[in-house]
């Protein structure tokens, strides 16, 4: 429940003039939340100027007072900084720490969801890798036979993703190290879930970008997403929930190559109207 502190609150109807479903009212000078239609956005929570507004169903330590020296940050920095992120196939023989992860984990927590819907989840993969990733490219054999055996106008266009992946099979089962053409020798693979797919999307956007900062490198592998995807045996071994549909897959470790520049793309196609 949301709840307004009437000894703190001095009535200025700042929660009220920015909650999205009109679910403050002010009465007798203070505010007062009606928790009916809140979906727990929290919004009151940080527009409140004298810290009036909390919550019984959130940690409170989560929440942390604007300081413009910890939280601010150039525009050029921050786009030179997304402009220099790269796909990473080169990994150190270096394990990523615990509190890495969960600091990757956390700006995923903060990503904004649709209707605040919080419905992400995890998994990570570091300990039995070994085993998912036999278990993915099993399922990378199976579907590069039938492509290969079932050749048409469609599955023509991936028919060298098909050979490559009986390939990367037979190397992983002569256990050709440098061959890692999956995760590349990385030691970790965080996994993400969710029932929407832009609310996982746009979290692990910001999971690659947290990721850089500490040094750590991310590749978003198509390949172990198309073979996970919708294999049962395979969610069964993530304890992805029925209900939940695997969006991305991060590969994750230190980057055993290193960049001097940006690269250029395509100019913006933008429309102005």
């Amino acid at each position: 429940m949301m709840k307004v502190n009437r000894n703190k609150c001095i009535g200025c109807g700042e929660c009220i003039k920015d909650c999205f479903v009109d679910d403050i009212m002010l009465i007798n000078g203070k505010a007062k939340i009606k928790n009916e239609a809140c979906f727990k956005c929290c919004h009151c929570i940080a527009v409140c100027p004298v810290d009036a507004v909390s919550t019984d169903e959130y940690d409170l330590d989560d929440v942390k007072e604007y300081n413009e020296d910890e939280f601010s940050i150039s525009t050029d920095n921050l786009l030179n900084f997304i402009k220099f992120r790269r796909s990473i196939r080169q990994f150190k023989d270096k394990k990523v720490e615990k509190n890495k992860i969960l600091k990757i984990i956390e700006a995923a927590r903060f990503t904004p969801t649709a209707g605040n819907q919080q419905d992400l989840s995890f998994t990570v993969v570091d300990k039995n890798i070994n085993k998912f990733k036999e278990l993915i490219l099993e399922k990378l054999n199976e579907k590069g036979k039938y492509i290969l055996n079932n050749l048409n106008s469609e599955t023509i266009k991936v028919k060298r993703y098909a050979e490559m992946w009986l390939e990367m099979y037979q190397d992983f089962k002569n256990q050709t190290k440098t061959s890692d053409r999956l995760f590349f020798n990385a030691p970790t693979v965080i996994l993400v879930s969710a029932k929407s797919n832009i609310n996982a999307g746009l979290a692990s956007a910001n999971m690659e970008l947290l990721a850089n900062t500490l040094d750590l490198g991310v590749l978003f592998s198509g390949f172990t997403l198309r073979a996970a995807k919708d294999d049962k045996k395979i969610r069964d071994f993530l304890k992805i929930e029925a209900e939940k549909e695997l969006v991305t897959v991060l590969i994750i470790g230190y980057p055993d190559v290193k960049y001097f520049r940006t690269v250029p793309r395509k100019k913006a196609d933008i429309s102005w109207k």
